[in-house]
């Protein structure tokens, strides 16, 4: 018999001609396969579900997920990107839509636990009392700065955008000073651009409010406020859900304290709507 690169819970003396098509196409794409159906296996291979089913239970695998489970572990970082998705795609049960649905739903009841209403609060009063906002995100927390910014100018904040990187974020930096207030994410870590955005806050003297994964920061110059946001545990795909419901809270909030401001914003933009919107 053929030596196995992989390693499962049994390991059968003799393979039938189809179980080794089966172990040789794993073998030479393990991370592909860890993403595939049991039909698209069978499809590649020109085999039927069922006899892949009988090849994960002759490996000693219970089903095909056990199966995919196995080569995971044995395959991909569970820390990478691929790793995480593949956590989450072999941790559904059921229809697809309603336990991802479940997912959020938990991840919105561990924020609200994690974060405090005083911290929430201390974060509503910098950014209304702050003479401009400015945002700085890179990667997937882009799209929660660009929330962000939309839904703050909408309401009267004046808002700006911090490049993502390079010298363009230097730039974008150096506008900011004493009475500013800078909001940037960092839910996994805080990137080289972030920890210099926290480390030039003592010397501009602006405030500096944080989006954050983490209860305990690590070592290095530490945000003014940090929001706590759970987008799921450490080896599964994260999720934005719960950031954008605090983002979306935050705003809300800042509206209610702005009163009469926020309407008179909102109200501002509806008549130019109404004045210029059919010509553009």
């Amino acid at each position: 018999m053929r030596r196995m690169c992989l390693q499962f819970p049994e390991t059968p003396e003799k393979l039938t001609s189809a179980e080794k098509a089966i172990l040789e196409y794993i073998e030479g794409h393990k991370e592909t396969f860890l993403f595939m159906t049991i039909g698209e296996l069978a499809q590649a291979l020109n085999m039927s579900d069922a006899t892949i089913s009988r090849f994960a239970r002759h490996m000693g695998c219970t089903d095909f997920k056990h199966l995919k489970r196995v080569v995971m572990d044995q395959t991909v970082s569970q820390e990478g990107p691929a790793g995480k998705l593949a956590n989450t795609l072999l941790a559904k049960e059921g229809a697809f839509l309603e336990n991802w649905m479940k997912r959020q739903q938990y991840c919105l009841e561990r924020t609200a636990a994690l974060l405090e209403e005083e911290t929430f609060s201390v974060a509503v009063r910098a950014v209304n009392s702050a003479d401009r906002v400015f945002l700085y995100a890179k990667n997937a927390s882009v799209s929660m700065a660009m929330l962000l910014e939309f839904r703050l100018r909408r309401i009267g904040v004046d808002v700006r955008r911090i490049p993502s990187g390079g010298t363009e974020m230097l730039e974008g930096l150096a506008a900011a000073g004493k009475g500013d207030l800078v909001i940037l994410f960092g839910f996994s870590k805080v990137s080289r651009e972030g920890r210099v955005i926290l480390e030039h806050a003592k010397t501009a003297g602006y405030r500096t409010l944080l989006f954050t994964g983490r209860l305990h920061p690590a070592a290095g110059p530490r945000a003014d406020i940090n929001l706590v946001v759970f987008r799921g545990e450490d080896n599964e795909y994260h999720s934005m859900s719960a950031a954008a419901a605090v983002a979306d809270a935050l705003v809300i909030a800042v509206s209610d304290a702005r009163g009469s401001g926020a309407a008179q914003a909102l109200n501002g933009v509806k008549t130019l709507k109404e004045r210029y919107g059919k010509e553009l």
